[in-house]
């Protein structure tokens, strides 16, 4: 069991990152990835959506979907309450932060239709069911899994932002700065992401 975890932990983090060798919430990723503040932050709340939303859709998946051979909702029962836990997320940030709030903007309500935090429930439900039946600690897996998603994506935009605020003191021709330096950036970040592939635990 324990190896089990520290596969996952290790897969979801370096090996399966969901930004960069998935390229899942690669919106916010570029959107939000402009500051250090702003980037830790969003990962944070990530972190945050993944984990509840794993444990939530889980046992959704397991003990309402399944029993009634409705697994056909899936997609929609797992968007629904990642829906409820960004609005929650967002009415904390909100009342404890509102600077931050506004420094997230558009981005934070994303977090709804974030394809990383839809594809980790998905994928938790198909990683951790077989015909049907849970597997042994599938629960505790998903878990795992959903906080380690949100890791590799808090570390995958902070790396970014750490990388665009230092390249705000270098002389990029024009018709690079922007966007288009950003997606050279996220493509060599990938590409080095892309060597924990062969990594065997």
């Amino acid at each position: 069991m324990i190896e089990q975890i520290l596969a996952v932990i290790i897969g979801a983090i370096f090996v399966k990152n969901f930004v960069l060798t998935r390229f899942l919430g690669l919106c916010s990723f570029i959107g939000v990835s402009r500051d250090m503040k702003s980037s830790l932050s969003m990962g944070v709340a990530v972190v945050f959506v993944t984990t509840c939303a794993s444990m939530i859709t889980w046992l959704v998946y397991r003990y309402l979907l399944l029993p009634f051979h409705i697994e056909f909702l899936r997609t929609i029962s797992f968007i629904l309450i990642i829906a409820s836990f960004v609005q929650f997320v967002e009415m904390v940030i909100l009342k404890s932060s509102p600077g931050l709030y506004r420094g997230l903007g558009i981005y934070l309500p994303l977090i709804t239709v974030n394809c990383a935090v839809l594809g980790v429930a998905v994928l938790n439900s198909e990683e951790f069911f077989l015909n049907g039946k849970p597997v042994s600690g599938g629960f505790l897996l998903s878990i795992v899994q959903g906080f380690c998603v949100g890791v590799g994506y808090t570390l995958a935009i902070c790396l970014m932002a750490g990388l665009r605020e230092r390249l705000e003191m270098a002389n990029i021709p024009k018709s690079l700065r922007g966007a288009p330096i950003a997606f050279i950036i996220a493509s060599l970040m990938s590409m080095a992401f892309m060597g924990f592939i062969g990594f065997k635990f």
